[in-house]
């Protein structure tokens, strides 16, 4: 009876062991492709911030516009009123 025992206990031991193992390995499969994606998004995040820094700078200028509609709309208001002096 102590070698069944035994047995059966070794095998309690042996089966834990396997789904330990299995269980790391499917971590370590699930692990692995995403610190990839993370060292490559890593790699292109330089260029990422170099380009969005140019299109602020490109894009500057647009802080402006409200003041340009502005001034549009009063050059536009001085012609209409001007056209209706005009008979026009």
């Amino acid at each position: 009876m102590t070698t069944l025992a035994a047995s059966s206990s070794i095998t309690g031991w042996v089966v834990g062991y396997v789904i330990a193992f299995v269980v790391v390995i499917a971590v370590v499969a699930l692990i692995v492709p995403i610190l990839l994606l993370a060292r490559s998004i890593g790699r292109a995040a330089p260029q990422i911030d170099e380009a969005l820094q140019e299109s602020v700078d490109n894009t500057a200028a647009l802080r402006e516009l409200n003041t340009t509609i502005e001034s549009a709309d009063v050059i536009v208001a001085g012609l209409n009123r001007g056209r209706a002096r005009l008979g026009g």
